[in-house]
C-alpha cells in the first residue's frame, strides 16, 4: 500500500512538470508570435536592406527589428516603424553621418524613373550642435542616392528644428552631379514648410525665427517622389498645412555656369572648400539611383559641433543627441505618368 502510495505520487508529480513544461513553452511561443515586426507594419521591407546607428547591416528585413534602432511602436492612431540613430555611432564608408535608414535593393537610371511614399511624423532630432551650421539639429527622411560616378545625391528631404522651436521646417535639397573634382558640389535647398536648409543662426548660440508654417514633433505628414522619364515630381501633404507641389529635371542641369548658380549656395558655401563648382550639362541622365529612407542623422561632432558624449550611445539617448522618425506607411516601385 505505502509502495503504492509512493508511486501514485511520482506519476502525479511528473505528470505535473510535464503541464508545466507544456505552459511555458505556449507561453514562450505566444510571446514569440506577439512580436510585431517592421514588415508586419509595412510590407515592403522585402525590396530594401538597412544600415543601423550601430552599424548592424541586413539585407534580409522580413521579421527583422532591433530595439532603439528600428522596431514597432504604436499609439492611438496606429502602428508605426520607428527608425532611431545617435549622433555619432558606425555609419557608411561615404558619409560621417550615422543613420537608421533603408537603401533600396532595386537601382534605376533616372530616365526608368521609380517611386517613393511614406507618411511619417518626426519624433525627436538632436538638441545640440551650432545654430550657425546649416546641417544642426535635423534628419533627412528620403532620399535618392546615385550608386556611380561622384555618387551624390540628386534628392535628400529635410525635417530641422531648432532647440526651443515649437515648429519645425521640412525642406528638400538637390545636390549637383558635380563637373570634374567633386570637391566643388552644393546643395541648393528649397523649402516645402518653414524655413530652407540656408537660415540659420548668426553665431553657434544664436537661432533664427521660428517658422510661422512650419511642422511640429509628432505632426504626421506625406511625401511623394516621382521620377518620371527623367523629371522628379515631388509632393508634400499635412493635413493643416498647404499641400506643395515641385518639379525638377534630373536630366537638364539648371547650374552649368557660375553666372547660373543662386545666390543662396554662394552664401551657404562662403569661405568653404566646397561650393565652387558647376554642373554637368546633363545632370543624372544614365546614372544609376536607388532610394533610401528612415533617419539619416545630421548631427555629427565634426561640422556641427553637435554632442556625442564619446560615442556612448545609451548617454546619446538619454540626453538628447539622437533623431528619431515613426512611419506609418510607405511604398517603393516604379514610376508613374504624373498626368494621368
Amino acid at each position: 500500500m505505502k509502495r503504492l502510495l509512493i508511486v501514485s505520487l511520482i506519476i502525479l508529480m511528473v505528470t505535473a512538470c510535464k503541464k508545466n513544461q507544456a505552459k511555458s513553452e505556449n507561453q514562450v511561443s505566444g510571446k514569440e508570435t506577439a512580436i510585431k515586426y517592421p514588415n508586419d507594419v509595412i510590407p515592403f521591407m522585402d525590396k530594401w536592406k538597412i544600415l543601423l546607428g550601430d552599424g548592424t547591416r541586413s539585407d534580409s528585413l522580413v521579421k527583422f527589428q532591433k530595439d532603439n534602432f528600428f522596431y514597432v511602436e504604436s499609439d492611438a492612431v496606429a502602428d508605426w516603424v520607428v527608425y532611431k540613430t545617435p549622433n555619432s555611432g558606425i555609419t557608411s564608408r561615404t558619409s560621417s553621418n550615422t543613420r537608421t535608414e533603408l537603401g533600396e535593393k532595386r537601382h534605376w537610371i533616372s530616365e526608368e524613373g521609380g517611386k517613393l511614399t511614406g507618411t511619417l511624423k518626426v519624433m525627436h532630432v538632436s538638441t545640440t550642435g551650432d545654430a550657425n551650421s546649416a546641417s544642426s539639429f535635423s534628419v533627412v527622411i528620403g532620399q535618392i542616392h546615385s550608386d556611380e560616378g561622384h555618387e551624390n545625391e540628386p534628392l535628400k528631404i529635410y525635417y530641422k528644428k531648432f532647440p526651443g522651436h515649437t515648429k519645425g521646417s521640412v525642406f528638400w535639397n538637390y545636390e549637383i552631379n558635380t563637373e570634374g573634382d567633386n570637391i566643388g558640389r552644393f546643395d541648393y535647398s528649397t523649402a516645402v514648410w518653414g524655413h530652407d536648409f540656408s537660415v540659420v543662426g548668426k553665431t553657434p548660440t544664436d537661432y533664427p525665427e521660428e517658422p510661422e508654417n512650419g511642422i511640429e514633433l509628432g505632426e504626421e505628414f506625406c511625401y511623394e517622389v516621382n521620377v518620371y522619364e527623367g523629371i522628379m515630381y515631388l509632393t508634400f501633404t499635412s493635413e493643416n498645412h498647404e499641400t506643395v507641389k515641385f518639379v525638377k529635371s534630373l536630366v537638364k542641369s539648371e547650374f552649368t555656369t557660375r553666372a547660373l548658380v543662386p545666390d543662396q549656395v554662394k552664401r551657404v558655401y562662403a569661405n568653404r572648400e566646397k561650393g565652387g563648382g558647376v554642373e554637368r550639362e546633363i545632370a543624372y541622365a544614365g546614372e544609376i539611383n536607388y532610394f533610401k529612407q528612415g533617419a539619416y542623422n545630421q548631427a555629427n561632432a565634426k561640422s556641427t559641433n553637435s554632442e556625442v558624449y564619446g560615442g556612448n550611445i545609451n548617454k546619446q539617448y538619454e540626453n538628447g543627441s539622437y533623431a528619431e522618425v515613426w512611419f506609418k506607411e510607405a511604398t517603393v516601385g516604379i514610376s508613374t505618368n504624373p498626368l494621368e
